[in-house]
């Protein structure tokens, strides 16, 4: 089994005396918190306790508290990843990240602000492939795929694939079968993931996409679709990319770990 990173950098800052036994154990035992005024309270132990980091929900934030709580997380935790963030939003977010040394790498396709003072973690050896059936499902397969790399894996890609020409999909896949895991984006009636499950050993995650016309559309379509599967595969919500990346992640590292 591989170290775990976050552990190895708390012992060797406890090791180097630069944090006290106290506050490593607290960080250790994955207990951090930082609550900020009466709105927030930051989880700053979620990577050690689930190997994952606590991503920031731009969507209904008041601007103010988006701010305060992205800067503060990313001063505590060294990175700070904000998910479903405007071109608006992210602007002076990111300027006030900059003015306070960090870096903030806006990502368009996938609507995801990242500011650090710490660079991205090691690769863990983890590989994830994520497809497309078409090109209106990148944004969501962009959202998983950052996610994802924020948790070590190397994520490989093929996307406009879909099941409308399945000819394109035979040569797209060939080069992505060493992966550990697959995440599957697919809207309209969502046929893709039951297809790639059927030709792959490997665990498939089938993503729905709100793209689709009038009756059972925005999404629901494919949902019901990858829910029927007969195919063996697992099925997160409508354009829940987050939380594809990050359980694909999850199966990719313990995949090499184990």
């Amino acid at each position: 089994m591989h170290p775990n990173q976050v552990l190895q950098e708390i012992l060797t800052r406890y090791k180097n005396g630069e944090v006290s036994l106290d506050a490593a154990a607290e960080e250790i035992g994955g207990l951090r918190l930082d609550n900020i005024g009466d709105f927030a309270c930051l989880d700053l132990g979620r990577n050690i306790r689930c190997g994952m980091p606590e991503v920031v929900l731009a969507e209904g934030k008041d601007p103010e508290h988006l701010m305060t709580i992205a800067l503060r997380h990313a001063q505590a935790a060294g990175r700070c990843v904000i998910t479903r963030i405007t071109e608006d939003q992210s602007g002076p977010l990111a300027k006030s990240a900059k003015s306070l040394g960090m870096t903030a790498e806006f990502h368009k396709a996938a609507r995801i602000l990242v500011l650090a003072t710490a660079p991205l973690p090691q690769k863990t050896g983890g590989i994830i492939a994520i497809i497309t059936a078409g090109t209106s499902d990148i944004r969501v397969a962009e959202e998983a795929k950052i996610i994802a790399e924020e948790m070590g894996c190397e994520v490989r890609t093929a996307y406009d694939v879909g099941a409308a020409g399945i000819h394109r999909l035979f040569p797209a896949l060939k080069p992505l079968l060493g992966a550990h895991v697959f995440i599957v984006c697919a809207g309209r009636e969502g046929t893709l993931p039951s297809v790639v499950a059927g030709l792959t050993d490997k665990p498939v995650i089938g993503v729905p996409v709100s793209v689709g016309y009038g009756y059972m559309g925005a999404g629901k379509a494919a949902l019901a679709s990858m829910l029927q599967s007969c195919s063996v595969l697992s099925v997160v919500n409508i354009d829940a990319g987050f939380t594809a990346g990050a359980f694909a992640a999850r199966i990719a590292n313990q995949g090499v770990q184990s």
